[in-house]
């Protein structure tokens, strides 16, 4: 599990009871997928024939940025500009549909809206065809600002979705100026333009920070660290008090003012190449979450986990509350024999997870574990651990342990947020598990050194690392069955 269930129940708690007005104003786009099977090769071209099976057309761009608030439980009213054609027609009906309030989305006769038509054949997006909106004129601009004033009456958000289509600071800023509601979220391609309205947040991806910053940021998860150490110039170029950058697979990073070290999240991978819009869900997930009262820390970790909901469904998807709550609700099979972790761990590489290994008795779980665990499981994306059986156990603490059998034990690392994967092991040592699994970092706790332990050399020969993590002394096992023993003879005196 990787959002925190409690505090994802808190904040559709809060959003359901504090029912916040958003308003979105950006560049509305139609999403079209047509879906069909791809079975062999043109004669004219090199290219796949794709026989259509379905169409399906959705909102995207800002538009799908309000339905993904709309569904998280604000109400929401959408500001933007689309043409008098077809395509408009559809979209604004799907936003009617979704339960947002389109009474400032302009029609603009002449102008064409902007779709974006993806072919699928098979498995995977064969072309892209955009057909974009022209420039809009003075007049459709100053039409824009009027509907902006208007919606923003009573808003306890806005969101500004910029990508170069139509709405622009110049047209959206001077009216935020005057009525800014307590929270505002920019979303742009460019946000330096935006600067001067001092965005509560701003959540542009990797590439746009890059350009932001006018450096590379490198590959991979090595890019949370290059983000968290331009967090000065990030907030700086933008102007923002928080900037969440997103990473793809590698989850997202919170910049704040003052704070140096930024806050990861942590994503869940998904294999789908379909997928697409997961950013927007993030923002409108993130804003909401602000607007109902959270703080930065809580509106990005509810992001993250709304965007994991859509980037494991093809197309352009919404997350709503159900989807989250079950996402995050759902029981994990944690519990796993040698196989099944083999299988799990070969799988999590296959999709770029980072694996981390750890084990021990775990006899009685007290808050020196508890605090061990969650610093394991920030070290990377999937955390198992191993668990000495009870035999095993008995050989290396006395006949008089373990207090809880095997499968209690189990049970109850199963039930920490912070833990993914649980199997049991018979052996005095995990070696011959490291040896098949293989994870990426192996953990133990800072009472050992890499030197004492012989799975070091282990884990360094398949090119793994080997972490030593705090160490809470006043919190061991043997302490708390110490405490317990003595407190049961001073009853029976």
């Amino acid at each position: 599990m990787t959002a925190d269930v409690r505090l994802i129940r808190d904040v559709v708690a809060r959003i359901d009871d504090r029912d916040p007005l958003v308003v979105v104003i950006g560049d509305p786009i139609l999403d079209r997928w047509t879906i069909g099977e791809a079975e062999r090769v043109s004669r004219e071209a090199p290219a796949p024939v794709v026989r259509v099976t379905e169409t399906i057309a959705v909102p995207g761009g800002a538009a799908n940025t309000a339905v993904n608030a709309r569904a998280l439980g604000a109400r929401v009213v959408f500001v933007g500009l689309i043409g008098d054609d077809e395509a408009g027609s559809v979209l604004r009906a799907r936003l009617d549909v979704a339960g947002v309030d389109t009474t400032h989305l302009l029609s603009v006769p002449g102008v064409t809206t902007t779709t974006k038509t993806r072919i699928v054949g098979g498995d995977r997006v064969v072309v892209r065809v955009d057909e974009l909106a022209g420039a809009p004129t003075t007049a459709h601009r100053q039409q824009l600002s009027a509907a902006t004033e208007r919606a923003l009456d009573g808003a306890d958000a806005a969101i500004v979705c910029d990508y170069g289509l139509g709405v622009s600071p110049e047209t959206v800023l001077p009216v935020l100026d005057r009525d800014r509601p307590a929270v505002v979220v920019v979303d742009a391609h460019d946000l330096r333009g935006w600067h001067d309205l001092h965005p509560d947040l701003v959540t542009p991806n990797a590439a746009e920070t890059a350009a932001l910053l006018g450096s590379d940021l490198g590959q991979g998860a090595d890019r949370a660290g290059s983000v968290t150490a331009d967090r000065a110039d990030v907030l700086r170029v933008t102007g923002a008090r928080a900037a969440a950058v997103t990473l793809d697979r590698d989850g997202s990073v919170l910049l704040v003012a003052g704070d140096a070290t930024g806050h990861r999240t942590r994503a869940t991978p998904a294999s789908e190449q379909q997928a697409s819009g997961a950013g927007d869900t993030f923002c409108a997930a993130a804003s909401v979450a602000l607007a109902a009262g959270c703080d930065a820390r809580a509106a990005v970790a509810f992001a993250q986990a709304a965007a994991d909901v859509v980037v494991r469904e093809a197309g352009t998807s919404t997350c709503d509350t159900a989807a989250l709550l079950t996402s995050v609700e759902a029981p994990a099979e944690t519990v796993v024999d040698h196989d099944e972790l083999a299988a799990a761990v070969g799988l999590a590489h296959e999709q770029g997870k980072r694996v981390v290994f750890t084990n021990g008795c775990f006899d009685v779980v007290h808050r020196g574990h508890t605090t061990y665990l969650r610093q394991a499981k920030e070290l990377g994306d999937l955390l198992v651990v191993a668990l000495n059986d009870d035999d095993s156990v008995r050989r290396l603490k006395g006949p008089e342990r373990p207090i809880n059998t095997a499968e209690d034990r189990a049970g109850v690392l199963a039930a920490l947020a912070c833990v993914d994967l649980v199997t049991v092991f018979a052996t005095d040592t995990p070696i011959p598990l490291l040896d098949r699994v293989r994870p990426d970092v192996y953990v133990k706790g800072g009472d050992y050194s890499p030197e004492m332990l012989r799975e070091t050399e282990v884990v360094r020969a398949y090119g793994g690392e080997v972490v030593m993590v705090d160490y809470v002394p006043e919190h061991s096992t043997s302490a708390v069955v110490r405490r317990i023993r003595e407190t049961a003879r001073g009853e029976t005196d």
